[in-house]
This record gives structure tokens, C-alpha cells and sequence, in this order.
């Protein structure tokens, strides 16, 4: 069966589909809520195909433009049949594109803010440099979009690299481009305490979270453990003598998180909820992936923190992302923040996932 034939059964089965939600929506003895649920689906399904309607008649118009113009002994009135030509298949692809959005279900979390936590990995003090590394690079691609990023909370190592830091990147739209980063992030190259010159490989985790909104994640006061004490690492001598740390648990889920950046207990805290509200939502987030992916039967860009999801080969200037088997040999500018490519081709590879979910249905 070819792709086009395919994809005229499935157009016939969503008409079918169509039809059968026109007759049973009108049904008197219908549940109240049962009718909702059909009601909705029959709209968006009317919008899809009156969407594909408008396609096909943008491409009847394209092939009888073509006739006339191959028919056409005037070479002016030719002309002017290519300049419409050219303005149908503009409309057409317009249209295309549109009913290609009408056929996916959107990620309903993609325009939030986000919490972005980045650990080192494998590779003791150099995972932790290349954790750095990360945070500029996340940084740097945030302010090219005009978003507004700030460190959550931060744990330093001796060289200056981070055992942990949690960026909060605000603006529209930040989750629907990073979640694609939620992953193992592995660096090849020689570390700077290399004295023999040998390239090593060293690891650094990256988690995205989408910021939670008070409505989204329901926590109990009574699921919740909260403990304070005192602050180490660099903030002055006010710090390191106030119990101003705070560290909250999540009894029910285990989820830990602790803030000790502020000299208020109060922000700490405050700061701690939040991402903890997150967190929560993620993990929520991370399961709807996974029910996905089992009906797709491919785990690409679960966003599961296990998976590899990116190499960086400092040496041959090389970046590859596992996800959409993607290779770059502009490593150097992906690390100053140049990460568009690589984001533009994963959504690109969710947009199809998300279509063909919807087509299978049929």
C-alpha cells in the first residue's frame, strides 16, 4: 500500500468517524458528559476537514492552472497564469501547514517557564566543569531569545565547576523548546587537569521542568517534611551562622529539594516550593511521554533523564544529538549558545510523531 493510498484510507475512516459523532452527538439519552467528550472531538474534527477541504480545492485550482497554461498559445496570458500558479502553491503550503498543526495534540505545557537543573555526572571534577560549560550554553541560548534567566540555587566545586545549579528561565514558550534537553548530556575531550593529553569522556544530567502553576500540583502541608539548617559555601559570615538553609521533602513521591542561596529562611523556602511544585509536575509530565511513546513503540524523546541524549566531541569540533541523529561540526558555536538547529529538527521530529499518533487512529 503506498503512503498516498494509505493516507486516503485514513482520510475516509476520519469522514466515517465524522459522520457516525453528527449522528450520535444529536442523541437525546446520551450521557451529559459522554456528549461533552464527543462534542469536542467532533469539532476537531470539522476543523480538520474543512481544513483538508480548503488543501484539496487549493489543489484543484494549482492543476487546472497548470492545463491552461500548458494549453495557452499566448505568451503574456502564460505569464500570468505562472504568476498564479506561484501565488496557489504559496496558499496551498500555507494550508498544508495548517492541517498539518490541526492534526497534532499540542504539548499543553509548551509555553511555560522552566526550572533547568544541571548535574555532573561521571567524570568527577571535569563532569563538573562541563556542567559549567552547560550553564552558559543554556544561558546564552536563553538571553538570544529574550528570556530572562537566573541561578535558583548553585553547589561549586574547587575549580570552579558546579556539582549542581538550577537555572529559572521565564518567557513564553522556553519549555516547548528545552524539554527536548532532559537527558545525559557526554563530553569528549582532553580536561584541563590532563597532563598526558588524553581525551576522557565525562557525563553531566540535565532535567527541565516546566514551572508548575498552583492548580497544577495539589501538595498537602501534611506531605511535607521540612527542615532547616545551616548554610555552607560562599555568602559570608551572616550565612554560615543562621539556619537559613531550607531542605523540604515530598514524603509521598520521596522528592527532595533544598535552597540555601538566600539569607531569608523565608525565600529559601519559598524558592524550595517552587521548584518542588515543578519537579512534582515533571515527573508527571515524564509518564504522559512515556504512555505516548509506548503507542508509538519508540522511546525517542521521552525526555527519560536516563537516555543519552547528546555528544560533545571537543577535539573534532563535533556535536551529535541522539535523538534525531543529527551531526554538526559546529560544536564551538553550539557551546556559545547556537542551538537552534539542533531544536528545530527535534520539534520537527515531535510534530511528525504527534501526526502520525493522530492519523493511527484511523
Amino acid at each position: 500500500m503506498t503512503n498516498q493510498t494509505e493516507m486516503n484510507h485514513h482520510w475516509q475512516a476520519i469522514e466515517k468517524r465524522h459522520i457516525f459523532l453528527m449522528q450520535v452527538t444529536t442523541d437525546v439519552g446520551l450521557d451529559r458528559h459522554k456528549r461533552a467528550l464527543l462534542q469536542k472531538e467532533l469539532s476537531q474534527l470539522t476543523i480538520i476537514l474543512e481544513q483538508k477541504k480548503t488543501v484539496d480545492d487549493l489543489g484543484g485550482a494549482i492543476e487546472n492552472a497548470r492545463t491552461q497554461m500548458a494549453t495557452e498559445p499566448d505568451v503574456e496570458l502564460r505569464e500570468l497564469f505562472v504568476l498564479e500558479l506561484e501565488d496557489l502553491e504559496i496558499k496551498q503550503a500555507i494550508a498544508k501547514q495548517k492541517l498539518d498543526d490541526l492534526m497534532i495534540t499540542p504539548d499543553e505545557h509548551r509555553d511555560r517557564s522552566v526550572f533547568l537543573e544541571i548535574r555532573a555526572g561521571t567524570g568527577g571534577q571535569e563532569a563538573a566543569l562541563f556542567a559549567g560549560d552547560l550553564m552558559t550554553m543554556y544561558t546564552n541560548y536563553a538571553l538570544k531569545h529574550h528570556w530572562k534567566v537566573a541561578v535558583e540555587s548553585a553547589s561549586f566545586t574547587d575549580l570552579g565547576g558546579y556539582r549542581e545549579v538550577i537555572l529559572h528561565i521565564k518567557g513564553i514558550g522556553v519549555f516547548g523548546r528545552l524539554k527536548y534537553e532532559s537527558g545525559v548530556h557526554r563530553v569528549q575531550r582532553v580536561p584541563a587537569t590532563e597532563t598526558q593529553g588524553r581525551v576522557h569522556t565525562s557525563t553531566a544530567t540535565v532535567a527541565v521542568l516546566p514551572e508548575a502553576e498552583e492548580i497544577d500540583v495539589d501538595i498537602k502541608p501534611s506531605d511535607l517534611r521540612i527542615d532547616v539548617y545551616r548554610s555552607s559555601g560562599a555568602g559570608g559570615q551572616h550565612v554560615n551562622t543562621t539556619d537559613s538553609a531550607v531542605r523540604i521533602t515530598h514524603i509521598p513521591t520521596g522528592v527532595v529539594v533544598t535552597c540555601q542561596d538566600e539569607r531569608s529562611q523565608h525565600k529559601n523556602k519559598a524558592k524550595a516550593m517552587k521548584v518542588l511544585q515543578s519537579r512534582i509536575l515533571a515527573a508527571e509530565v515524564e509518564k504522559e511521554q512515556m504512555e505516548m511513546a509506548k503507542r508509538r513503540k519508540a522511546q525517542v524523546g521521552t525526555g527519560q533523564r536516563a537516555e543519552k541524549v547528546r555528544t560533545y566531541n571537543f577535539p573534532q569540533n563535533r556535536i551529535t544529538d541522539h535523538q534525531v541523529n543529527v551531526t554538526l561540526k559546529n560544536l564551538d558555536m553550539v557551546m556559545t549558545g547556537d542551538l537552534d538547529d539542533i531544536i528545530d529538527a527535534l520539534r520537527a521530529q515531535e510534530h511528525e510523531m504527534r501526526k502520525q499518533e493522530f492519523v493511527s487512529q484511523f
